[in-house]
Parts: structure tokens; C-alpha cells; sequence
């Protein structure tokens, strides 16, 4: 095999190849190149014997298997050469063309670029037919995915024979067609573009952006951390190369991206992008953490918790404040909702203390926390009362309207809702400013994140009240502006859209889909996957709301989403959604 280009990339597929025993000619433009190559498959190698991950022996063996050159004309004898060098496509098209004139007849070209055209790369040469992409991701070595594309010309026992070579490298392979970003790309990008915007924008800082997808949606990084990891040139070179080919607003660079670049901060290799790290190529951020307003204003004191609602959310809440010792009441419709919604915080702290995390003496002192409640009048003298009834406005502005007229003065009125307007629930009120929103994410007493949402009317100090409230719970809180999605949800389904528009253009299968965003991005769930747990109906809504409120023509629901909610295919709640659980 022949390995053109020997940057981070490329030595990392050399070292691939060599490790699965294949011998590896590697090309360089220069003597330094060479060098620079090496160096990277020496550390890595060694960095892998010091992981137990290869012994000395291997290690030797593995080096040895590669031959470098600044030559292409020692590739006549491969059987497939990989092209590995910096995202430019009239540079890969020379690449190409010279080899076509050196390889033999069958020899299989591959371009491992994330972002352009195989089928514009591939018209540089006489053999079209047997050029294919193969997009490995970063580090090399380490992540499985592999992206397979073919062009409408290349030949079917071309993509056979790579599709069977990635798989005894030991990848995980997903075959699709010739796409700007291809599916892992397309997906992730648009995403940390929107991030970005939100950044610029100053709706959230970059550690509550961050935090908000790590501890609400379990990415194991925030979408900033993963550009400063990037290489925010790099990210800037893909979104502008899928905005040429789709035209969608979403792709098109947020500005702020080219002035980091401008002024020469292009994340950790430089040593700074979002964030500020200790020297180039390391992880350690060294910054402070951006300070909010609030962290001066002294908080108000909460000793005691009110709840409105019988639901999951409202139980789970409960449980979250009285397992931390705040006495709370439950205000439910009924003394029988009110009951059962006791019985249900009692199971959920039973499994607790038979799984071991909860004694049985705080479990029922948790529980002896707890007062069930059925009028208003009950919650007068709380000093945070939490909204938890469903999302529908009128029924929440009711329940705030009621708060209103009997809680005290100074207590914190807030509400759960992910997609309502927050002032929307203060305007029922003659006291908007101790309104606020506090999004706890299901199940609460296991999710850590909270999106503290303030209103153009809300006070610092309620805030402040929520941040120690949190702290005390053991909840990491997050904080943002009044606009719909708030941070995770404004960020997750325009993604799981795309996903959908994706599926619906045959560009890709679900599931290859799915495995494409879990093995190559990390992720813990695919996008159909997450589809069907929360609920296709319920995404609708939440995508519809996104669609209203920024009128962004990306963020308009994708018409198979609105068509499988139409049939009743709702996910795992009806057994069927976009995968079928009918049988399991």
C-alpha cells in the first residue's frame, strides 16, 4: 500500500496499515516532510508501548513494514495508494493525475479528505472507476469509523474490495455517496457552526455551551472544546466547502471563525482558539472561567421547596430536593394524584437503597420530607416554588397566575418548561422579576445539568438563588437567555433534523447513520436512535417551536419526521418509529 502525505493523518493511517501487517510505501514532498512523518509514527508507537497497547518487538516489526520516499514514482507497484495531504482539491487532483501515469491499470486510488468531491478528484485521472474515498477520522489508530464513498461512476467491486480491506484493518465501514462532509461531517459541523453562533451571538458562555452537551446529552466534549481540538482553519475549510455544495444558510461560517483564524487562533496546536491552553498541542486550558453577573449579588435563602405537578419530571424533582434534605410540598390536582406521586418518589428511592446508593434510614427520612398537597394555599410560605405541570402555556400561566396570589414575597417562582417562553410565565404575574426558568433534564434525580433560563426581567438575585440551590442538590447549572431550545435543545435537534433530511434524500441508511455519529464522533446514542427514545411526536414539537421562532429555513421540520408522526410511528412508545421494537 502507498501513503501520500504524512501529517497527523497520514501517519496515523501509515501506522494503521503497517499494524495490520501490510507493508507501506510513504511519500513525502520533502526531506523534512519525512522527518516530521516519522517523528509522528515514532511517538505514537511509542506512546502505544507505554499504553500496553504494543510491545517493543511489535513496535520494531511495525516500523519496519514502513518505507519512506520523496517520490511518487515508487508507488508503481501498489495495490491501492491512500492520498493524505491538506484539503485542496487542485493539489489532490495533480496527486492523482501523476499516479494515474505511474500505477498500474488496477491499482485503486483513495483520498481520505473529509470534505471534497471524490467525484471531481476522481475525473483527474483515466480510471474513475477505481477512485474512492475513505475517511478516516482522528486519531487514526484509535477511532473505528471509516467512511466509505463512492461516486456514481466508481465500480462495485471497487467499494467491495475496500469496504473487506477497512474491515481487516479492523474499522467499522459505512458506505454512502459523494456528499459535501459525507454523513459524520454534515452532521457534526453544522452543529459546532450553530454553537459558534451562539457564542458570538452571547447568548451563553463558552463553558455553559460546553457543559450544557456534556452533562445533557453525555458528549464526551462541548462543541467548542471539540473546534479548539479541530483546528478551527480546519472546521472553517469543511463548513465552507459543504456551503458551496448546499447552499443551506446553517453551513455558511459563522464570521467569528474567520477572525479566530485571521488573528491566528486556531485552538490547541496554536496554543489558543475558544479557550487558552498552557502550549501548543496541549489539553491543559490554563484561562479563567468566564464570570458571570451574578456570582457577586448574594442569593436568597431556600429552606423550603414547593412543586407543582404529578408527573416524571415533578416526582423526580421531589426526590432530587428531599433526598438533599429540603422540605418540600407537593401540590397535585387531587389528594389521590398528590398520593400516588408520593408512592412513586417512595419506589424510586427503594430501588435506591437496594442498589446500594442510598441508605434505608435517609431514604425514609427523605420521604418524611415530603408533604402532599391539593390547594394553593399549602405553598404560601415556600421559598422557591418549581412549576412541573405539561407544556402547554395557558396551563402554566394558570398554575403562575395562582402562585401569584398566594406565595409570599421574595420567594423564587420558577418553571421547568424546555420550550416555552419563560417570560411568557412571568407575565402572568405581578412579579416577573423572581421568575425564572430551570430546566432540569429527565430522569432528574440521575442528570446532572440544569439550563437556568433569565429573563429580560429577572432578577440577578434570583439567579444567584438557583446557582446555590443547584450547588446544593448537586446539579451543574447552565445559563442562557429566553429563546426557545435554550442551549441543549437548540443545539440537538436542528442536528437530529438533518439526520432525518438525510435519511429521506437515500443518501445513507439509518443505521449506517446511527453507527457513523457513535463510532466516529463518540457520541452515545446514534440520532435515530435518540429520535425514537424521546419520542418522534416530541421531537416535532420541539423542532416546530425551533422553526417559529428563528425562521431559519434549515430548522423547518423534515417532512418524514411529520409524515411518521401523521402514521402514529412514534418511537418506542408505540413499538415503531423510524426502527421497528415491536418484537423485542
Amino acid at each position: 500500500m502507498g501513503v501520500i502525505g504524512l501529517g497527523t493523518m497520514g501517519a496515523g493511517i501509515a501506522e494503521v496499515l503497517a499494524r495490520s501487517g501490510v507493508s507501506v510505501v510513504a511519500v513525502e514532498i520533502d526531506d523534512d516532510g519525512v522527518h516530521r512523518g516519522r517523528g509522528h509514527l515514532e511517538h505514537s508507537t511509542e506512546r502505544a508501548v507505554t499504553g500496553g497497547k504494543l510491545d517493543a518487538g511489535g513496535r520494531s516489526a511495525l516500523l519496519d513494514r514502513i518505507r519512506y520516499t520523496t517520490s511518487l514514482a515508487e508507488l508503481s507497484d501498489v495495490d491501492l495508494v491512500i492520498e493524505a495531504i491538506p484539503e485542496n482539491l487542485e493539489a489532490k487532483s495533480d496527486v492523482f493525475a501523476q499516479l494515474d501515469k505511474i500505477t498500474g491499470p488496477d491499482t485503486i486510488f483513495v483520498s481520505n479528505t473529509s470534505s471534497l468531491s471524490i467525484t471531481e478528484i476522481g475525473v483527474h485521472t483515466a480510471r474513475p472507476g477505481k477512485v474512492v474515498g475513505m475517511h478516516f477520522f482522528n486519531p487514526a489508530p484509535i477511532l473505528k469509523l471509516v467512511e466509505i464513498v463512492r461516486t456514481v461512476v466508481t465500480e462495485p467491486e471497487v467499494v467491495a474490495d475496500v469496504v473487506a480491506f477497512a474491515e481487516r484493518l479492523g474499522k467499522t465501514p459505512v458506505v454512502i455517496g459523494d456528499r459535501a462532509g459525507f454523513i459524520a461531517n454534515a452532521l457534526l459541523f453544522g452543529y459546532l457552526n450553530h454553537a459558534v453562533r451562539m457564542y458570538e451571538q452571547r447568548y451563553a458562555t463558552r463553558e455553559d455551551l460546553d457543559a450544557a452537551m456534556r452533562f445533557g446529552c453525555g458528549y464526551p466534549m462541548g462543541p467548542l472544546a471539540l473546534l479548539d481540538l479541530i483546528g478551527l482553519d480546519t472546521a472553517y475549510e469543511i463548513l465552507d466547502t459543504m456551503y458551496h455544495q448546499s447552499r443551506n444558510r446553517l453551513h455558511a461560517p459563522a464570521p467569528l471563525l474567520k477572525q479566530m483564524i485571521t488573528a491566528g487562533l486556531l485552538g490547541r496546536k496554536t496554543g489558543r482558539g475558544f479557550y487558552t491552553y498552557d502550549e501548543p498541542d496541549s489539553p491543559t486550558v490554563t484561562d479563567a472561567v468566564t464570570k458571570s453577573t451574578v456570582d457577586t449579588v448574594p442569593p436568597r435563602e431556600v429552606r423550603k421547596v414547593g412543586v407543582v405537578g404529578t408527573g416524571t419530571m415533578a416526582t423526580g424533582i421531589v426526590e432530587v430536593f428531599a433526598k438533599r434534605g429540603y422540605e418540600v410540598i407537593l401540590r397535585a390536582r387531587s389528594a389521590e394524584k398528590a398520593a400516588a406521586s408520593v408512592a412513586r418518589v417512595k419506589k424510586s428511592l427503594d430501588k435506591a437503597v437496594v442498589k446500594g446508593k442510598l441508605s434505608e434510614e435517609d431514604a425514609a427520612a427523605a420521604l418524611g420530607r415530603i408533604s402532599p398537597a391539593v390547594e394553593f394555599e399549602e405553598l404560601a410560605d415556600v421559598d422557591l416554588v418549581v412549576e412541573a405541570v405539561a407544556e402547554d402555556l395557558a396551563v402554566k400561566q394558570a398554575v403562575f397566575a395562582a402562585l401569584d396570589d398566594v406565595v409570599k414575597p421574595g420567594a423564587v417562582l420558577a418553571t421547568t418548561t424546555s420550550s416555552l417562553p419563560v417570560i411568557e410565565c412571568a407575565a402572568a404575574t405581578s412579579r416577573p422579576s423572581d421568575v425564572v426558568g430551570v430546566h432540569f433534564f429527565n430522569p432528574a434525580p440521575v442528570m446532572k445539568l440544569v439550563e437556568v433560563v433569565s429573563t429580560i426581567a429577572t432578577a440577578p438575585d434570583v439567579i444567584a438563588t438557583v446557582d446555590a440551590v443547584c450547588a446544593a442538590v448537586g446539579k451543574h447549572p447552565v445559563h442562557c437567555g429566553d429563546r426557545a431550545g435554550f442551549i441543549v435543545n437548540a443545539l440537538l435537534f436542528p442536528y437530529l433534523n438533518d439526520a432525518v433530511k438525510m435519511l429521506e434524500a437515500h443518501y445513507a441508511e439509518a443505521d449506517d447513520i446511527d453507527t457513523a455519529m457513535k463510532v466516529g464522533c463518540g457520541l452515545p446514542m446514534g440520532p435515530f436512535e435518540l429520535l425514537d427514545v424521546v419520542g418522534l411526536d416530541v421531537s416535532l414539537a420541539i423542532q416546530r417551536t425551533l422553526y417559529n421562532e428563528f425562521r431559519e429555513e434549515g430548522f423547518a421540520p423534515a417532512p418524514l419526521l411529520e409524515h411518521l408522526v401523521t402514521a402514529g410511528r412514534l418511537g418506542r412508545k408505540t413499538g415503531k418509529g423510524f426502527k421497528d421494537y415491536s418484537a423485542r
